[in-house]
């Protein structure tokens, strides 16, 4: 009798738990593809003779080409294959631990060879990346030498001096030392010859004129561009729905969201569509990347959709794309990294070259996070394109933290700014930094009928607390037992089996709702309380909106980055009264409520006011579906950060004064016959120029005037000329990068003029200077723009 050794059986059993069919395939493929290249090397090899030409022989560098597509392509399947196999590695280990577990045995010894296997496949797929890169180097390598040999063009190989392109020679010291540390440059030919350094620097970069030698034709030619096509405003929104995508809990919220607002969507078309009276307006090739949503960006919001966590930039992003494809435009939509190389044609590499072709979209909508992201992939190109980019900015960068040199100098600089944009590019929530533009969000709009609904629906003593998280609920108790004498109490925070006890017992927690069922709870309330916190975010409008009245805490001292820790960093040195400061500012009573907290009594007197206040839902125009399709379609209309000049430094002189002064010798009007460049906008007649008081910012001196700053306007103020109209008297005028100029000192009667057009700001203010302030009238219930905008 044969006997055998059970440790020989353990050692069977383990072989074959641990090469499974589908890791042998994955071998399998490992091998086929270390095969295929060494059979697509030689035969490129074999393909080439000495006396060809690279300028003749196309079809050799078109297969050169596609085979260098080809290797990238495995090079990804291997990437993702390795990642699934990870995957699995760990589903694997972990169950075995969970069977070994149930048998009282330590699964660790069954782990070590699938461990040792999968570090393995790695390494292989690792080894057939480096070898497709090494490919690609060496068929690119025998390209350019064959040309070189064939048309004796070494002496031809250095670098000019011509002082039309300064940098040239010292761009080819630099590649000399360091073309190796980004394959990017092997993969436009770069080979560690001169010849190589000289063709990339003039023909992918800009650095270095392009060299007389070169056959032109082999040089990339820019694409023609398409011909321009009519935007028509749209109503079906299904196609949108599909360009959102899934797969992530905020994309199912955005969606959910955009699917609900279709009907007023389409309303609103209709309305601006006749307002606009058939004004001809072309469509754009649009992309918008949200940044924050990827996976290399940490996406913290996608996994806290359900459980209470902030959705405020989710609102704001689903109505951006939802009025940008109502307007007509092409949309393409990207929330992966991967997806926007693949949109802006990034070559492999670490993000040192310029993109592989010109960039094919007019407007890139993203955030700080896609910013960030575009800067590291895009190279060069990141500065020539980054005109066209729009940065949704939910609090605000003010111009001192913009410019990166200003802002390192002066103690500015934070890990958010020092971007050298213009200001406007920077797109905010609210309209408090009138020095970006104001992009904003939309909430629901009732119709008469709705509204009647509310009104003979309301109860008189029912109020919701503004807070879905246990800590904003967190030493609340003091104001929530003065309220709970009046009214029923009621919250909406996230638990998942215990009831959170930041919450007292006598108030009815809903739990985390679903928007229509929240919007159903504000229009039988009466009341929504908020504690301070979250800042800014859209639940007051749409409580407002529902006929609620909404009650907040007034900060003092003002909240701000040099005092409270969830500003700190912020590219802003915005101070923030209250916690709602557009519903204090631009909505205000009956409507909001903004008292002291630490005033007991002043909370409960406005408590009983509140009860025996009636108000009607509200909503304003600006955060309407029809008003944030107008405020967008003007901003893709009129605003050009690339083809229209820069705003003119100190010293720029137009040929005649556009200013006078006006009639009570308070201000500076345009004057009605002064001309203004085509395409200024907003229209110069909306200007007016006020001397701000000392320590006033030119934000808070134009709305003293019932006007807001406009600072595209600065430019035609940064003049003697300015100052002279308005009668200051200047003993001296200097010319120094300053966010605060123009100004006026009072001490020593000096006038100040801005040096650095991207330093203009309205926001900053220093007891020192009179600020000149340039002001502009505002469509009612649009500030973002003047009378005469549209």
């Amino acid at each position: 009798m044969i006997t055998v050794n059970p440790e020989g059986k353990i050692m069977v059993r383990r072989c074959l738990v641990t090469l499974r069919p589908f890791r042998l395939f994955v071998l399998g493929i490992g091998f086929f593809t270390l095969c295929f290249l060494m059979t697509s090397l030689g035969g490129q090899f074999s393909a080439r003779r000495l006396g060809d030409s690279p300028f003749t022989i196309r079809t050799e560098v078109a297969g050169g080409l596609e085979s260098r597509g080809v290797l990238r392509r495995m090079s990804d399947l291997l990437e993702l294959m390795v990642k699934r196999m990870d995957t699995l590695a760990r589903l694997e280990n972990s169950s075995e631990l969970h069977r070994a577990a149930s048998d009282g045995h330590f699964a660790g010894d069954r782990s070590l060879p699938s461990a040792g296997l999968m570090e393995r496949i790695q390494a292989i797929a690792q080894n057939v990346s480096d070898i497709a890169v090494k490919v690609d180097q060496i068929l690119r390598h025998s390209l350019l030498l064959h040309s070189k040999v064939s048309e004796g063009r070494q002496d031809q190989c250095e670098a000019p001096s011509d002082p039309q392109f300064p940098d040239c020679s010292g761009k080819v010291e630099w590649m000399r030392a360091r073309w190796t540390s980004d394959p990017c440059y092997a993969f436009f030919g770069v080979d560690g010859t001169e010849c190589s350094f000289l063709i990339y620097l003039s023909e992918v970069e800009w650095f270095c004129p392009p060299l007389p030698w070169r056959n032109q034709t082999a040089a990339q030619t820019a694409p023609k561009a398409l011909p321009k096509v009519q935007a028509t405003f749209r109503s079906n929104l299904s196609l949108l729905l599909e360009l959102m995508g899934s797969g992530k809990e905020s994309l199912i919220f955005m969606k959910k969201r955009t699917k609900r607002l279709t009907a007023q969507w389409a309303l609103a078309a209709q309305r601006l569509e006749r307002k606009l009276e058939g004004s001809p307006r072309d469509q754009k090739q649009i992309l918008v990347h949200i940044g924050f949503l990827t996976e290399e960006s940490g996406d913290v919001f996608s996994p806290r959709v359900l459980k209470g966590g902030p959705l405020g930039e989710m609102v704001q992003w689903a109505d951006i794309l939802a009025a940008l494809y109502v307007l007509g435009h092409s949309l393409r939509i990207t929330v992966s990294l991967k997806e926007l190389q693949s949109n802006l044609g990034v070559p492999p590499g670490r993000g040192n070259c310029p993109l592989t072709v010109p960039l094919p979209f007019d407007l890139i909508y993203t955030d700080y996070h896609g910013l960030q992201q575009m800067r590291q992939h895009m190279g060069l190109s990141f500065r020539k394109y980054r005109c066209r980019i729009r940065v949704i900015d939910t609090f605000g960068t003010e111009p001192a933290y913009n410019h990166e040199e200003y802002a390192t100098l002066h103690g500015y600089r934070t890990n958010w700014g020092y971007w050298n944009l213009n200001p406007k590019q920077f797109m905010t929530m609210f309209p408090h930094t009138p020095d970006n533009s104001f992009m904003g969000f939309v909430s629901e709009e009732l119709n008469e009928t709705e509204k009647q609904l509310i009104r003979s629906g309301k109860a008189s003593n029912m109020a919701v607390v503004y807070g879905k998280e246990p800590s904003i609920w967190k030493g609340k108790d003091k104001f929530l037992n003065i309220l709970n004498k009046y009214m029923e109490i009621h919250g909406t925070v996230y638990y998942e089996s215990q009831r959170p006890p930041e919450v007292p017992a006598f108030v009815k927690n809903h739990g985390l709702l679903p928007q229509p069922e929240f919007q159903q709870l504000l229009r039988k309330a009466k009341l929504f309380i908020g504690f301070g916190f979250p800042y800014e975010g859209p639940a007051p409008l749409e409580a407002i909106a529902n006929g609620c009245i909404f009650l907040q805490s007034r900060f003092s001292p003002p909240h701000s980055s040099l005092n409270h820790e969830f500003f700190r960093g912020k590219p802003t040195s915005r101070e923030v009264f209250s916690q709602h400061p557009y519903a204090e500012n631009f909505i205000g009573k009956p409507h909001v409520w903004t008292v002291d907290y630490n005033n007991s009594e002043e909370f409960e007197a406005a408590i009983k006011v509140i009860m025996r206040t009636q108000v009607d839902p509200y909503l304003p125009y600006e955060y309407t579906c029809e008003g944030m399709l107008e405020r967008i379609h003007a901003y893709i209309q009129h605003q050009d950060f690339c083809a229209a000049p820069g705003p003119s430094a100190a010293g720029a002189r137009t040929p005649q004064s556009p200013f006078v002064l006006a009639p009570n010798a308070t201000h500076l009007e345009w004057a009605r016959n002064a001309s203004v460049a085509p395409g200024t906008w907003p229209p110069g007649h909306s200007l007016q120029a006020w001397l701000a008081e000392a320590g006033r910012a030119c934000t808070d001196a134009c709305l003293d005037h019932g006007l807001v700053c406009e600072p595209s306007f600065f430019p035609f103020l940064n003049s003697r000329d300015a100052f002279r109209k308005l009668q200051v008297p200047c003993d001296s005028t200097e010319s120094e990068m300053n966010h605060l100029y123009p100004a006026f000192a009072q001490l020593g009667q000096e006038c100040y003029l801005q040096k650095e057009p991207l330093l203009f700001s309205c926001a900053g203010a220093n007891t020192k200077y009179r600020r000149l302030c340039p002001c502009r009238d505002f469509r009612k219930g649009q500030v973002a723009l003047c009378q005469a905008c549209l």
